[in-house]
């Protein structure tokens, strides 16, 4: 079975093709036989389209920024060039679409049709920077594919199942009714891995309490409980909860209340702020990049010291907010950009959690050993690093769901 998973952000496009082994009931991991990322941020009036495949890789610079003609592209590279893998694009199965918000209505993945694009619309304003991007996504291989089938996998979904105390803000229950809740996000990573780190620690995932930490540009813990999400910090709209890059995360609501009262914000001025001009960027004035941050500090900056101290302060804070929900912990996990490729962030957020029994390896943290527990023999949990991979989670369950349907 030929998937290919489309994940689109609001500025980038990244894309892969997988070949599954239709034989299987569960497919195994393998790799993608072709890959490819459009960026649209570039200054210089160019897109950028990087595709690689058959062990070429291959880069250009495309005239517009017409979404469209850009996917139009990189798909053809599918199938002509140095970079072919397939003799025609209809020889795809099924595509699949990380699709950021889907709201209460879905808790798996699912088949589009005209009713899961009009959800995916109306949910826009809860994720302005990414369901636009998916519909488009949708729609421009509807244009160019026609009628395959195309699969929603929802980065809510995974925690859909939370229990109502952690659920719902304590307002009035009329807003509950209104679909004013914890939808909590990135849990497609979360919840691979979650069964990674069964796989990794030869233990069943209904008797392990994990905390996940998806540290990126975004970031968001998770408590996983027999398999489930019971508590994360991302809730309403992937604003709340930990400092991130550009986001503020959880902040008093008096404040914006605030800036409309006494400075006269509108509601646009006060959400690019708290989205575009806080966290890490807004607190360095620097970079929203933890890699740059790093560097100012170590050349002292005062600003990148205290971004830094600020950041890991409320990862810590988050981490054991999650404690209660769980009752132990046998695993903390980091994955995503940060979580993945910055010790020095998890030697000082473990470091403040050593009360729990914490104890990191500081010279298996500093190798970055990946799929490993990375903690002493003596400590009270383990700790690993753990590479997340949405897109392989999202072509088996774009598998599974097509394999049912048969």
């Amino acid at each position: 079975m030929k998937v290919l998973v489309l994940n689109a952000g609001s500025s980038s496009q990244k894309s892969c093709l997988y070949d599954l082994d239709s034989r299987e009931k569960k497919p195994n991991f393998v790799s993608p036989i072709w890959e490819a990322t459009i960026d649209w941020t570039l200054n210089l009036g160019h897109t950028l389209l990087k595709v690689k495949s058959n062990g070429q890789e291959y880069s250009t610079y495309l005239s517009d920024h017409n979404r469209l003609e850009s996917i139009k592209t990189m798909l053809k590279t599918m199938v002509e060039g140095e970079t072919k893998v397939l003799e025609h694009l209809s020889d795809i199965d099924v595509v699949g679409h990380r699709v950021v918000h889907g709201g209460t209505k879905y808790s798996q993945a699912t088949l589009i049709n005209s009713e899961v694009k009009a959800t995916i619309e109306k949910l826009i304003p809860l994720a302005p920077n990414h369901n636009p991007a998916h519909l488009e996504g949708i729609e421009s291989v509807e244009n160019i594919l026609g009628d395959i089938p195309q699969v929603a996998v929802f980065d809510t979904a995974f925690h859909t199942n939370m229990p109502l105390y952690a659920k719902i803000y304590p307002l009035n229950h009329e807003f509950y009714k209104r679909g004013i809740q914890r939808y909590g996000f990135h849990g497609i990573s979360h919840e691979y891995v979650s069964q990674r780190t069964s796989e990794i620690l030869q233990q069943l995932l209904k008797n392990l309490n994990l905390v996940t930490c998806h540290l990126g540009n975004g970031c968001s813990i998770t408590a996983v409980k027999n398999g489930q999400s019971v508590n994360t910090t991302m809730g309403f709209t992937p604003l709340e909860g930990v400092m991130m890059g550009t986001r503020c995360g959880s902040i008093d609501p008096a404040i914006v209340i605030h800036l409309m009262t006494e400075y006269g914000y509108d509601g646009e001025k006060i959400n690019h702020i708290l989205n575009k001009e806080s966290g890490l960027w807004g607190m360095s004035e620097i970079s929203s990049d933890l890699r740059t941050i790093l560097k100012a500090k170590s050349e002292n900056n005062p600003k990148a010291i205290l971004a830094i101290e600020m950041y890991i302060f409320r990862l810590q804070e988050a981490i054991a907010s999650m404690l209660p929900s769980l009752g132990s912990l046998d695993a903390l996990v980091f994955t995503a950009g940060v979580g993945e490729n910055s010790a020095f962030i998890r030697e000082k957020v473990c470091q403040g959690l050593g009360f729990l029994g914490l104890k990191l390896d500081l010279e298996k943290n500093s190798q970055s050993l990946f799929n490993e527990n990375i903690a002493t023999a003596d400590s009270n949990s383990k700790i690993l690093i753990i590479p997340t991979k949405e897109d392989w989670a999202i072509a088996s369950q774009c598998f599974q769901l097509m394999e049912s349907k048969n």
